[in-house]
């Protein structure tokens, strides 16, 4: 069983390409509008889904476009935000780095002033015994 499918006459493709220009201008509201109005397959009805269909495909093509150059940015953004965490990670070592210096100066530092202390106390007695001694 085959079934036939009408095909376009030459004056029915070249009004409906008068009414997508004549569209051309027109809102989507009254497009769609004036698409609802007419019956499925009217030369009205073609023109107005063919210019929905362009103004979708039009839509579409700077969607795309514009995801690309979305997708570009955050590709470079996350590139980065991977640079600055690597020298974050970096930075952290070194004071890490500085703070156990840091804590084993403290402790030579600790030693030294017990020294000191030390020292001082010693020098106290020597002083004490000279003084006292000479009595």
């Amino acid at each position: 069983m085959q079934m036939s499918v009408a095909a376009p006459t030459p004056d029915g493709s070249k009004v409906t390409h008068s009414l997508v220009q004549f569209l051309r201008g027109r809102s989507y509201e009254e497009i769609r509008a004036r698409m609802y109005d007419n019956a499925l397959g009217t030369h009205w009805w073609s023109a107005c889904k063919t210019e929905l269909d362009i103004r979708n495909s039009e839509r579409l093509a700077t969607s795309l476009v514009e995801n690309s150059r979305v997708a570009g940015r955050i590709s470079n953004s996350a590139e980065h935000m991977e640079r600055l965490t690597e020298t974050l990670l970096e930075i952290t070592a070194g004071v890490a780095d500085v703070v156990q210096g840091v804590k084993e100066s403290t402790r030579r530092v600790e030693i030294a002033t017990y020294a000191i202390i030390g020292v001082a106390v010693a020098q106290l007695f020597y002083v004490a015994f000279l003084v006292f001694g000479k009595r």
